[in-house]
């Protein structure tokens, strides 16, 4: 009994010594971790003090990041800091984005924090697929039945607004990509996010409340849901919004949102309004609203050039002649494109990844963004004839093509295209009512036929005019279109590389 009790006190004293030895091998490599960040800090520094004689703002706004990305606890600098801010800083720092904005710093101190909280609060908020329990998830459904329950996020999410070209996509999926790949979160535009629930809607007809498995569905798959381009211009979608997202945040979702409007101007002037206030209302008490107060539209910086967006009338051969361009030998014929519940979309002509339409094919017919979706899956490239001058005459014509540009963005297509005029000539007739109360007054009264001058008052699309004319003048750029052939060429050499090894087999 003794010789166990001596061999037990030998065990736990080597055990004590070899604890000490691993902590003060900790501390020294800690230490030599410190002294590294400290050297890397000085070096930055020395960097950041030689560029002020060539650029003065990357110096102030460098200094001001440092500070907020270097994260000090008991004055020792935690070399293991993630996040959007750290990240940014980096991207800055190696050229690969424009010297920082003040008002893109502010959000992304709101986005820093949001990562700081949810790293913090991951297990409340059950975002490791792996640690949450699958089982729960399942069976939420069916226990709301007998129970009811609330187990709203502990974490609030963030809703950015501002103008267009400001950043706001950009600064959103560099939060997203600095998230970990285990936690349950899904980015998605918000078009797409509808059509996502529309078609689960329909697949679970017959159900006593529909929207609460949809919700249930969307919560099982994704605690962090981040919204791009949030806008709401459709009754239908107003009145799914409300009772959608007050299942969704019952169930814990943690909702990050971008958007050209603020809140409170949501769906602004559009039917049944009043219904659509309680999600205005929720939102904002999930959420916290920040907006990014740039007047930078960055998209305008890019060397626009008129490669692919040609300004006349009657330029049909023109636009077909540049069409058997791209599509080189092969042969251009009808063909058709899938699109959403087995639905096709007939194409006039079609070769090579490229469809040929008349704007009246896509634009004036009742067609959405789940057909837009469908084409820009089979073809990289739109030739699109004939684009008009809006206004009132046109204007769900112009509610089309904004949607069309919107897709088109999103799946980062190539358009070529004739119009009546510039981007901006296009919806230079398109206008809000506090910009017609400052024209004319009386062209403000949406009810009035007033428009000697063919003026269109009209709210969403007055907002949405903006974005889609800094979308159209991005798509035109350099930058865009060099980044868009070699997308093509790197999909057509995997293509080529596969049908090798296809044919060797």
């Amino acid at each position: 009994m003794r010789a166990i009790a001596r061999s037990i006190s030998q065990c736990r004293s080597a055990l004590q010594h070899q604890a000490c030895q691993y902590s003060s091998g900790f501390v020294r490599r800690q230490k030599l971790l410190t002294n590294t960040y400290s050297a890397f800090v000085y070096k930055h520094a020395n960097n950041a003090k030689f560029d002020i004689f060539q650029r003065p703002r990357f110096s102030v706004i460098s200094r001001a990041l440092s500070i907020d990305a270097a994260h000090v606890t008991n004055g020792v600098a935690d070399v293991n800091r993630a996040g959007p801010l750290v990240e940014y800083e980096r991207r800055i720092a190696a050229g690969e984005l424009v010297d920082g904005d003040a008002c893109q710093v502010g959000t992304l101190r709101e986005l820093q924090r949001l990562y700081d909280e949810l790293v913090q609060s991951a297990d409340a908020c059950r975002l490791d697929r792996y640690t949450a329990s699958a089982k729960s998830g399942r069976s939420r459904w069916l226990w709301s039945r007998f129970i009811p329950q609330s187990s709203s996020s502990p974490v609030k999410g963030l809703y950015l607004y501002g103008g267009v070209g400001t950043g706001k996509t950009m600064l959103m999926d560099l939060f997203y990509d600095q998230l970990k790949c285990s936690w349950r979160k899904k980015r998605i535009h918000f078009h797409d996010f509808m059509l996502d629930v529309h078609r689960c809607l329909r697949k679970h007809q017959g159900v006593e409340d529909p929207l609460e498995v949809v919700a249930g569905e969307i919560s099982d798959d994704a605690v962090l849901l981040c919204l791009d381009e949030f806008m709401v211009t459709d009754v239908a979608d107003a009145l799914i919004l409300n009772r959608l997202f007050r299942h969704l945040f019952s169930n814990g979702i943690i909702l990050v949102s971008t958007s050209n409007r603020a809140p409170d101007k949501l769906y602004e002037g559009g039917l049944q309004r009043d219904l659509f206030l309680p999600f205005i209302a929720s939102l904002k008490e999930r959420c916290v609203v920040h907006e990014i107060g740039s007047a930078v539209d960055y998209r305008k910086l890019t060397s626009a050039e008129q490669g692919f967006y040609f300004v006349g009338k009657d330029l049909s051969g023109f636009l077909i002649q540049k069409f058997q361009q791209l599509i080189g030998e092969h042969e251009a014929g009808p063909q058709e494109a899938e699109v959403v519940m087995g639905r096709t979309l007939k194409v006039p002509l079609g070769a090579d990844g490229i469809a040929y339409f008349p704007f009246e094919e896509l634009c004036d017919r009742p067609m959405g963004a789940a057909d837009y979706f469908g084409l820009c899956k089979k073809y990289h490239t739109l030739a699109l004839e004939g684009i008009p001058i809006f206004g009132l005459h046109n204007r769900t014509a112009a509610y089309r093509f904004v949607t069309l540009v919107d897709v088109m963005y999103e799946n980062k297509a190539r358009l070529l295209c004739t119009a009546e005029g510039t981007p901006f000539e296009l919806f230079e007739k398109i206008v809000t009512i506090s910009d017609a109360q400052q024209m004319a007054p009386r062209t403000s009264s949406r009810s009035r036929k007033n428009d000697d001058s063919g003026l269109c008052v009209d709210n969403e699309l007055g907002f949405a005019k903006d974005r889609t004319i800094s979308r159209l003048t991005e798509m035109n750029s350099k930058e865009y279109l060099e980044h868009h052939a070699a997308t093509i060429g790197e999909k057509s050499s995997q293509e080529g590389t596969i049908h090798d090894k296809t044919v060797q087999a």
